[in-house]
Formats: C-alpha cells, sequence, structure tokens
C-alpha cells in the first residue's frame, strides 16, 4: 500500500480537474473545488470506500461549517489511520482553513492511496446510503441527486474524455492568456513605479524648499526682536505680517496704512543711523573733555612744586643718562 509517497512522485502532478471529477464520480458529489472537501468528510468517505465499514460513519458530519465541527472530521480520519497502521501525517490546521494548494496535495495523497487499495474502482459501494447515517448526509445526496443519472450510466466516460481533453483544450485556451497578460501587466507596473518616483522626487524638493523658506522667516524674527529695533514701526509692520493666522491680501494694506501714519506725524522710521552718530559725539566730546581735564591737573601739579624737588628731578634725568640733556 501506498502510505509513504514521495513528493516527486507521480501522483502529486495530478491535476484539478481529474481530482474532482474521481472524487463526484466515486462518492456521487456535485464538487467545483477541492478545497470545498476541507471539512474532512469527503477524506472520510473515501477511505470507507476503499475499506468499507472501518469507518464509523455516523460520526462524520458533512454539514461541519466551523473548525470546531472539521476537527472532529479529521479525528475520526486520524483513527482510521492508526487502525490501518499508515503514518501520513494530517495537518489539519492547514486542511481547515480551505487553502487550495494544501487540500490539493492531500487529496493527491487520497486518490494515489485509494487506487493502490482498490485498483481505482469502488465495486458494490453506495456512497448515498452510507451517507444516510452522517449528519447533513441526505442534505448532500439531494442537491448531487440530479447529476447522479448521468454519472451512472454515461458520467464517467464524458469526465474520462474531458480529462482526455483537457490538455488539449488548456494548450488551446491558455496560451493566449499567457501571452495576454504579461504584455499588459508589466507596462503597468513600470509606468506606476515611475509616477511613485516622481512623486517622492517632488515630495523632496518641496520640503527642502519650506525648510528653506523657514528658515529665512524665524532669521527675520529673530532680527525684528532684538532690543535696538524692537519698537520701531516698521517692526511693528513686518511682525504684524509674519504673525497673520491666514492669507489675508488686507494685512499688508494695515501694515502699510501704519507705516504711511507715522510718517504723517513726523516720525522717523529709520532712525539707526542718527543715534549712532549722536552716539559718537558724546563719546568724542567726553574724551576731550578728559585730555583737557588731564592737562590742567598737570600744569597745576608743576606749578605747585618745590625748587628742592624741581633740582632733584633735573639731577635725577642728568643720572639717568637721557639724551635729551646737554652739557
Amino acid at each position: 500500500m501506498a502510505t509513504n509517497i514521495g513528493m516527486m512522485d507521480a501522483a502529486y502532478f495530478v491535476g484539478r480537474t481529474e481530482i474532482l471529477a474521481w472524487i463526484n464520480s466515486s462518492l456521487q458529489l456535485s464538487l467545483s473545488k477541492v478545497e470545498e472537501a476541507c471539512s474532512g468528510a469527503v477524506h472520510c468517505q473515501l477511505m470507507d470506500a476503499a475499506h468499507p465499514g472501518i469507518v464509523p460513519m455516523h460520526k462524520v458530519n458533512f454539514d461541519a461549517k466551523t473548525e470546531y465541527d472539521m476537527i472532529q472530521n479529521y479525528k475520526v480520519l486520524q483513527d482510521v489511520f492508526n487502525k490501518l497502521k499508515i503514518t501520513k501525517h494530517i495537518e489539519v490546521s492547514k486542511l481547515v482553513k480551505g487553502r487550495p494548494l494544501d487540500n490539493l496535495e492531500f487529496m493527491q495523497w487520497m486518490k494515489k492511496y485509494c487506487d493502490s487499495v482498490s485498483g481505482g474502482g469502488h465495486h458494490n459501494y453506495n456512497p448515498a446510503e452510507r451517507r444516510e447515517s452522517c449528519k447533513g448526509g441526505k442534505d448532500v445526496s439531494r442537491k448531487s441527486a440530479p447529476t447522479q443519472p448521468t454519472r451512472g450510466s454515461t458520467g464517467a466516460p464524458k469526465h474520462h474524455s474531458t480529462r482526455r481533453g483537457d490538455p488539449s483544450s488548456a494548450h488551446s485556451a491558455a496560451p493566449p492568456v499567457k501571452t495576454s497578460k504579461p504584455p499588459s501587466a508589466t507596462p503597468n507596473v513600470s509606468v506606476y513605479d515611475q509616477q511613485i518616483t516622481e512623486l517622492k522626487l517632488t515630495m523632496d524638493s518641496l520640503e527642502k524648499e519650506r525648510d528653506f523658506y523657514f528658515a529665512k522667516l524665524r532669521d527675520i524674527e529673530i532680527l525684528c526682536q532684538s532690543p535696538n529695533i524692537a519698537n520701531l514701526p516698521i517692526i511693528d509692520a513686518i511682525q504684524r505680517i509674519l504673525y497673520a493666522a491666514e492669507e489675508d491680501p488686507s494685512i499688508v494694506e494695515e501694515a502699510q496704512a501704519m507705516l504711511l501714519n507715522q510718517e504723517k506725524q513726523g516720525v522717523s522710521l529709520t532712525p539707526i543711523s542718527e543715534g549712532v552718530e549722536e552716539e559718537s559725539k558724546v563719546k568724542f566730546d567726553s574724551q576731550k573733555r578728559k585730555s583737557i581735564i588731564n592737562l590742567e591737573v598737570d600744569l597745576a601739579a608743576s606749578n605747585t612744586l618745590s625748587p628742592r624737588q624741581r633740582v632733584s628731578d633735573a639731577s635725577d634725568v642728568h643720572c639717568s643718562g637721557s639724551p635729551l640733556m646737554t652739557y
């Protein structure tokens, strides 16, 4: 028996169409997708068809919708595997999610195993009758009943004919799809990538421009806050424009009106140079007064010296060898 099948075995290269045809013809069902068998009930009945009477069909739930109910079906299947000493691992957590690839691989293994046991056919097995004891089994049989007559006599040959005809039809239909999709998809991807790159470059340039002008405005704000010019009317007008909450052209007009009013009142708008000149004049006058006072103090001190002090000063100069003394 094929209990352990390698991943490169021919069983894993069987297509979905052939798998679905095998399930529907063996169990008289009408599945359209392999992942519809993710509840585990179909697997249990396939094992029941391969080994009649070994599966307790009254425990199988064909109406399983929740993961809890599906897991109960896989527990029944695992018990059957244990009785038959089958070492195949059942990945229940993946199968109950309804993933197409996982369910297809497991169903490919089921087909290989059942074919190795029964030789590809289930003789004297009535799937509808066996499902009657299952929960939801009658509803499944009733839904698939209209298609049973055609499957009983001519259904299987049709499946075989379609299975044989599928490669030719697939080869004739698939190439246009494959050749038409890549040309339409790849240009769109490249165009989108180019647009994304352009948008990123535009965003970077706008951020740099924003930071540049913000720094300029910050420098102007700091300059306006310096104590030398903070009280000037023109500074008030500039700050009024800087701190405006909304873009309003009337703010500029109001600032200009403020400056015009100050000019009419005779207030100088740029007294900076005048203030500097006045300060320099005051400093020059104070230095001039200090020099005059120092000269007067020196003259007064020289007049108050006694004759002895003058002679001693002269002798000190003579002894020092000053070049200003003549002999």
